[in-house]
């Protein structure tokens, strides 16, 4: 006897229920079978009793090919890890009597990773005097809001943390 399967769905004699319901290679179904005789009509058309739906009652099962099950789940799971993309967190950062250009700069890199689907954090430093005019920093922090509205939405409003300001976009 093989080896008990470690991952993928139950077939052949590891199938431990008496009864399954059995759909044949065609699609057919052929109803409601002891789990014996399914397994040696599934042997007699070259195919393997497979498991597809272990938490139906009766449990269905269908004549496949276990190799080429198997190989198809893994090809589909590998494409879908290929496509999928994480989310980053950028981190932006800002003193409070920024330059214009300085700022425009800032904010084309802005839009550039909200385009490209990531979050940005933008953190707003102070020092010595500035933080008794945290107003400023507040307008600035709103200004980088209202520019990029279109595109983001503000996921976490300013708020101080220390010395600095930190906000949070994300993309719509």
């Amino acid at each position: 006897m093989a080896p008990m399967p470690k991952s993928g769905p139950r077939y052949n004699e590891f199938i431990t229920v008496p009864k399954v319901r059995v759909i044949d290679e065609n699609g057919e179904n052929l109803g409601i079978l002891y789990t014996r005789e399914a397994i040696e009509q599934a042997a007699d058309v070259g195919l393997d009793l497979v498991e597809v739906s272990p938490t139906a009652d009766p449990p269905v099962c269908k004549f496949l090919d276990i190799g080429k099950y198997k190989y198809e789940a893994q090809k589909k799971a590998n494409l879908a890890r290929k496509t999928q993309r994480t989310q980053e967190i950028k981190e932006i950062k800002m003193r409070p009597n920024i330059d214009d250009h300085d700022y425009d700069v800032k904010m084309r890199s802005i839009n550039k990773f909200i385009g490209e689907g990531d979050k940005v954090k933008v953190t707003l430093r102070f020092r010595g005097r500035e933080l008794s005019h945290q107003q400023l920093g507040m307008q600035l922090l709103q200004r980088v809001a209202e520019e990029i509205a279109e595109i983001a939405k503000v996921e976490a409003y300013p708020r101080m943390e220390g010395r600095q300001m930190l906000m949070v976009l994300a993309p719509k």
